[in-house]
C-alpha cells in the first residue's frame, strides 16, 4: 500500500484511499492470473497427474472402512460422545462454572493455540476442542485401517495428517483470535497487506506460491551470513573448495574437510559467529577445509554420482593434501554429504588410498531400508514421473525438494507462514536459519535419478559389491577407519532409528552418538548455548548392538554441546594432537581465487525468478 489507510487514532480507512488500494490489488491479481493462463497455454498445459498415487491409495483406504460398517459406526458414535461432553464443558463455562479438564487439549509445544484466547474464550475454545476431538478420530479412523500394505498406509497417513493440518481453525481469519483482534482493529487492513503478500510470493515464484519465510533482504553471503574468513583456493565444475583463515597461533596437523550435502548450501554450518560450526572448528586450531558446491543448470545434467565422487569428494582430498602437504585428512558430511563421505572411504579403500584417516557423519543415512516418511515420496512410480520431468529440464528443481522436506513439519514451515504473511498481514521476520533453509539448490538429472534409484529405491549402497563408482566396487564393510556418528533424537529427514543401522555397516572403530533435538538445531548446537545435550553409551564402541533400543537403553545423557565431545574424539586418533604453524591460504602452492564466501554459494534461484 503506497500510504497509511488507518490513522492513529484507529479511525475507518479514508474511502478514496481503500478504493485506491483495492484497485491496485485487482489490477495485480488480474496481471498475475493472465501471465498464468499465458505460461499454462505456451507449456501446452495436460490434466493433472496423480504421481504419487494419492486417489488409488485413499480409494483403497475407503473399501477397507466400509468392509467393517459396525467399526466406523463405533467410531462415530465415539466421536458424538467427545462432542456431547464439549458442549456440557462449554455450556458450564459460558455459565462461570468451572471445568475440570479439556475434552481435547493440543500437544504440549503447539503453537498453534499458544494465543490465550484458545483457553479463555468459550467460544474459541469451543473451535479448537471441536478440531481436535476430529483430528484425532479422523487420524485414529485412518492409522487403524486393516488390510492396507504398509506403502499404502504410511500414504494415508501422510496426507491425512496433511489434510488435518490445512483445515485447522487457526488458518482461517473468522476463527482465529489473534487474526480476528487484528482485523477488527485494523479495520481489515491486515487481509489487504496479506493478499499482497501472496501476490508477491506468486509473482517471485514465477507463477506458483513460494512463501516468504524470512526477509531475505536482510541478509548479505560474507556480511551478517557465512563470514568466517577465508580463501577460495581452487574450483572446477562442481565445487569450490574454501580454507578458512586459522585463528590459533599453530593448528592440528591432519587438516579437516567438511563436505556438505549438495541439496543444501554450506553455509549452514556458518550462519553466525556464535553458532558458526565452522569458525569454533578453527577456533579449536583445526585447519578447516569445506566444499562449495555448485547450484546446477542444465548444462551439468549428465553429471552422474560417480562425478561428485571422483570430480568431488576426491578431488578435493587430493587438493586440501596439496595445500597442507599432509597425506590424510579428517572427513566430515553432513546429511547426503556424509554419504557421499561414506562411498569415499570405501572407493578409498577398495583403492588402498590412505589418504582418509577418519570419517564423521552428522545426521547420515547410508541403510535406507527405513527413511520415515520420506517414503512417501519414493516408490517406482513417482520416481519415474519425477526423471521425465529431471531429463527434460536437466536438473530437480530445488525449490520442490524444499516443499517436500516442509511438508514434513507442515504446522511451523508452512502454516505459520500463511497465518503470519497472509492472515496478519506481517512481512516475515529476518531470521539467519530460514535464510538458508529458503536458498534452494538445483540437483543435476542423472545424478539425482541416480540417488534415488541405488539408494532410496533399492538401497543398494549397503550390498557389498553391488556399486560400481570410479571402477571399482563399493562395500562399506571394508571401511576401518575411525568413524563418528552423530544424529538426533527428533530428526524428520533422516531418522536417528535408520541412521544407527548405517553405523553398523563399517568394521573400523565406531562411535555412535545421539544428540538432542532435530536434522538442524540438534546438528548446529554450539557448547556457548548449552542447549539440548546429547547421549553416549562407551561400551558400545566399536561394536554397536543390532537394536538401537539397547544402545539408547545403556547410555548416558550428556548436559551441553556434542561438538566438545566430537572434538575430543578427534583429537584422541593417533597423531590428532600434533601441531604445527598456523596455516594461511596465501602460503600453500595453490592459488587464491577469492575471498570466502565464493562465487558458487552466491547464486540463489529465487534472486533469478526475480529478475526475470
Amino acid at each position: 500500500m503506497s500510504q497509511q489507510t488507518v490513522d492513529k487514532a484507529g479511525n475507518l480507512p479514508n474511502p478514496a484511499e481503500m478504493a485506491k488500494t483495492y484497485a491496485e490489488v485487482a489490477q495485480r491479481a488480474s496481471r498475475l492470473i493472465a501471465q498464468f493462463m499465458e505460461k499454462k497455454a505456451k507449456e501446452g498445459a495436460s490434466a493433472p497427474t496423480d504421481e504419487l498415487g494419492v486417489a488409488k491409495a485413499f480409494m483403497d483406504l475407503s473399501s477397507r472402512l466400509m468392509a467393517n460398517p459396525y467399526k466406523l459406526a463405533q467410531t462415530q458414535m465415539n466421536m458424538m460422545w467427545d462432542y456431547f461432553s464439549l458442549w456440557q464443558n462449554t455450556t458450564m463455562k459460558m455459565m462461570g462454572m468451572p471445568v475440570e479438564s479439556p475434552v481435547a487439549a493440543p500437544r504440549k509445544g503447539d503453537n498453534r493455540f499458544k494465543d490465550e484466547e484458545w483457553e479463555q474464550h468459550f467460544l474459541f475454545d469451543f473451535v479448537k476442542q471441536s478440531y481436535l476431538i476430529t483430528a484425532r478420530h479422523l487420524h485414529d479412523t485412518v492409522a487403524s485401517a486393516e488390510g492396507l500394505d504398509e506403502a499404502t498406509q504410511l500414504k494415508v497417513n501422510f496426507f491425512t495428517r496433511q489434510y488435518i493440518d490445512a483445515l485447522s481453525p487457526s488458518n482461517f481469519a473468522l476463527t482465529n483470535p489473534e487474526v480476528f483482534r487484528e482485523t477488527v482493529k485494523s479495520h481489515g487492513q491486515n487481509l489487504i497487506k496479506g493478499l499482497n503478500n501472496l501476490l508477491h510470493d506468486v509473482e517471485a515464484g514465477d507463477g506458483e506460491l513460494r512463501i516468504r519465510m524470512t526477509d531475505t533482504s536482510a541478509f548479505e553471503m560474507g556480511k551478517n551470513v557465512a563470514t568466517t574468513p577465508g580463501k577460495v583456493i581452487f574450483q572446477n565444475a562442481l565445487f569450490q573448495l574454501i580454507q578458512f583463515d586459522p585463528a590459533t597461533p599453530d593448528q592440528y596437523k591432519r587438516p579437516f574437510l567438511i563436505v556438505p550435502p549438495w541439496i543444501n548450501k554450506y553455509y549452514i554450518l556458518d550462519l553466525r559467529e556464535k553458532n558458526s560450526m565452522i569458525k569454533w572448528a578453527t577456533d579449536q586450531g583445526h585447519t578447516t577445509f569445506v566444499i562449495s558446491w555448485i547450484n546446477p543448470d542444465e548444462k551439468l545434467a549428465a553429471k552422474s554420482f560417480e562425478d561428485y565422487l571422483l570430480e568431488g569428494s576426491m578431488e578435493a582430498i587430493s587438493q586440501v593434501c596439496a595445500q597442507t602437504g599432509e597425506d590424510s585428512v579428517n572427513m566430515a558430511g553432513y546429511c547426503l554429504g556424509g554419504t557421499l563421505v561414506m562411498t569415499t572411504l570405501a572407493y578409498m579403500a577398495a583403492k588402498k588410498d590412505k589418504r582418509g584417516n577418519s570419517g564423521t557423519f552428522f545426521t547420515t543415512m547410508l541403510d535406507f531400508s527405513e527413511p520415515g516418511e520420506l517414503r512417501v515420496f519414493l516408490d517406482e512410480d513417482t520416481v519415474t514421473g519425477l526423471e521425465k520431468k529431471m531429463f527434460e529440464r536437466g536438473y530437480h528443481d530445488g525449490g520442490m525438494m524444499a516443499g517436500t522436506f516442509n511438508m514434513l513439519r507442515a504446522n511451523d514451515l508452512i502454516w505459520s507462514f500463511v497465518v503470519n504473511n497472509y492472515l496478519l498481514g506481517k512481512d516475515p521476520f529476518p531470521f539467519d536459519l530460514l535464510f538458508w533453509n529458503s536458498d534452494s539448490t538445483r540437483l543435476p538429472a542423472a545424478m539425482h535419478s541416480y540417488y534415488l534409484r541405488n539408494m532410496y529405491l533399492e538401497n543398494n549402497l549397503v550390498k557389498p559389491g553391488h556399486l560400481t563408482l570410479g571402477g571399482v566396487k563399493i562395500d562399506l564393510r571394508k571401511v576401518k577407519v575411525p568413524c563418528y556418528f552423530i544424529s538426533t533424537v527428533e530428526d524428520h529427514i533422516a531418522p536417528w532409528k535408520s541412521t544407527y543401522m548405517g553405523a553398523r555397516l563399517p568394521t573400523g572403530a565406531t562411535k555412535f552418538v545421539l544428540g538432542g533435538s532435530g536434522h538442524i538445531a540438534g546438528i548446529v548446537n554450539p557448547p556457548v548455548a548449552n542447549k539440548y545435550g546429547y547421549w553416549t553409551n562407551d561400551a558400545t564402541d566399536g561394536n554397536l548392538p543390532e537394536d538401537p533400543q539397547d544402545f539408547l537403553a545403556g547410555a548416558t545423557q550428556n548436559p551441553g554441546s556434542w561438538w566438545t565431545h566430537w572434538n575430543e574424539w578427534l583429537t584422541s586418533l593417533p597423531g590428532g594432537s600434533a601441531k604445527v604453524k598456523a596455516r594461511n591460504a596465501e602460503d600453500g602452492p595453490l592459488a587464491v581465487i577469492e575471498p570466502a564466501p565464493g562465487s558458487y554459494v552466491k547464486f540463489r534461484l529465487d534472486a533469478q525468478k526475480k529478475k526475470k
